[in-house]
């Protein structure tokens, strides 16, 4: 489980949506949702990524954010040797919750129901 130690420290500060931004776009893809929110690609990659805040609140055990992501996912054709389908990429975006428990800044992620 990651721990978004650097937001954590921001939070109530001004600066807390560019912390949160950095922790994320840091992390490994497979860390994110994004596998599971492709629409159009087949595959989500480790690059190109780029995070925006939408919203964030807290209560007394955690802070929850809502942040969109864009990131790059892959259009692969079946690799054979006569497949005309060229390797592709394309950009994804996905809106994720982003759950920061309080006292050990471990983090969850849900895709958002938009």
């Amino acid at each position: 489980m990651p721990r978004l130690t650097y937001a954590l420290d921001h939070w109530g500060s001004p600066d807390f949506g560019l912390a949160l931004q950095k922790e994320l776009e840091q992390l490994d893809s497979n860390d994110l949702p994004l596998q599971e929110a492709l629409s159009t690609a087949s595959y989500a990659m480790d690059e190109k990524r780029q995070v925006m805040m939408i919203s964030a609140s807290a209560d007394q055990a955690r802070i929850i954010a809502k942040a969109g992501i864009f990131y790059t996912g892959v259009i692969a054709g079946c690799s054979c040797t006569d497949d005309p389908s060229p390797v592709d990429q394309t950009t994804e975006y996905c809106e994720v919750l982003v759950e920061i428990d309080r006292d050990t800044a471990e983090a969850v992620f849900t895709l958002a129901s938009n």
